[in-house]
């Protein structure tokens, strides 16, 4: 069976693990997590970053930067992974769910409009398959009702909207370096702290609610407990793992939007089946991270799904619309959010990884024997 995904290993992994651990500090914030930290800040232009456990953990940090409490409302896609919405599910807000647009998942500008009270503290956009929503909107509308913009990033690692960086927009961003990601750990996320009010808070919550990083800066002369925090920061092994990752980026890219062009050549026909592929605003770039299609019914898609699987391979649907989860649903008081629910119903991923090579035509092979 082709899978899904598959992790791909640069060849430098493991011996960035050994130098790692034959530094003799390996608990997290050494040698390689410094490395990670300057690959973003050179390449991005990013103002601060921090290495995390998870892209959750980036987020749950970003909620706690935000100081959200109960009575705060979030505005964030229905269409998008849990994560998005626990961390600040934790700190008692209310989540205000936006459609997505009708031409790609990412969140809809106008859902979000028509969303805003004067409660809102936050919008949480979620840049989906690494396609840039529409920043340029969001961010004036967040200032015009000074709100925060949180970018989750998960999937845009080395994504633009126009010519800035996802990532580098919003108050603050959230990565993910887990192994369906671009670029791995295993797991692995960062926070990046755009907006300067935060940066010094930030790592204090990212170092267990201390000044511990100050304090070996010889910024103080002891440091202790000032701040509400926890252990968000990762070992140095998965740093180490992730800065080889770092170093073969270009070429990673290189190999993902090779497989991601072939699979618009070779399946645009389905457009005359009514299906959609993914679509690139003109502001957008498109990083190669996944390759969808939009099926036209759910009995469509699952029958397509089962037949790929037929074939060889392993194709998956993505999320359930939150709003319609069996956490949520009993709480949803919002109207209809259809173009979420087209998307939960008739998505379909394909197999997409860097060592696909000639299985990609498997795939291929099956979607057109399919509607042949």
């Amino acid at each position: 069976m082709i899978p899904f995904n598959k992790p791909y290993l640069t060849g430098k992994e493991t011996t960035y693990i050994e130098e790692a651990v034959k530094t003799g500090k390996i608990s997290g914030n050494g040698v390689f997590t410094q490395k990670c930290h300057q690959f973003f800040t050179d390449r991005y232009g990013f103002k601060k970053c921090l290495l995390t456990t998870s892209c959750t953990d980036a987020l749950e940090m970003a909620a706690l930067l935000l100081d959200i409490r109960p009575g705060d409302e979030v505005i964030m896609p229905s269409y998008t992974f849990v994560s998005t919405a626990n961390a600040f599910v934790l700190r008692g807000a209310t989540i205000r769910f936006a459609d997505s647009e009708s031409s790609n998942p990412c969140i809809s500008v106008d859902s979000i409009r028509s969303l805003i009270t004067p409660k809102t503290k936050a919008i949480v956009v979620v840049h989906y398959a690494g396609v840039a929503c529409d920043m340029g909107q969001i961010m004036s509308l967040a200032n015009e009702h000074d709100i925060y913009v949180v970018e989750d990033a998960a999937q845009a690692i080395d994504s633009k909207y126009k010519n800035e960086y996802l990532g580098g927009i919003g108050h603050l961003a959230a990565f993910s370096f887990h192994e369906t990601k671009n670029i791995i750990s295993g797991e692995g996320g960062m926070l990046v702290v755009n907006d300067k009010q935060f940066e010094a808070r930030a790592e204090i919550i990212w170092e267990k609610g201390t000044n511990r990083s100050a304090f070996f800066r010889g910024e103080v002369d002891k440091y202790g407990w000032v701040d509400v925090g926890s252990s968000f920061l990762p070992s140095e092994i998965t740093a180490a793992f992730l800065f080889a990752q770092l170093e073969c980026l270009d070429e990673i890219q290189e190999r993902r939007l090779a497989i991601w062009n072939r699979y618009r050549d070779e399946l645009s026909f389905l457009e005359n089946h009514g299906i959609s592929l993914p679509h690139i605003p003109e502001y957008a770039t498109n990083n190669g991270h996944m390759f969808y299609i939009v099926t036209n019914n759910p009995e469509e898609r699952d029958s397509l799904i089962d037949h790929i699987r037929s074939r060889g391979a392993h194709p998956v649907f993505h999320y359930i619309s939150l709003h319609k989860s069996p956490f949520f649903s009993g709480k949803y008081k919002d109207g209809e959010l259809p173009n979420c629910d087209r998307y939960s119903d008739n998505l379909v991923r394909l197999p997409f990884y860097c060592e696909l090579g000639e299985d990609q035509e498997v795939v291929i092979s099956a979607i057109k024997s399919f509607y042949s």
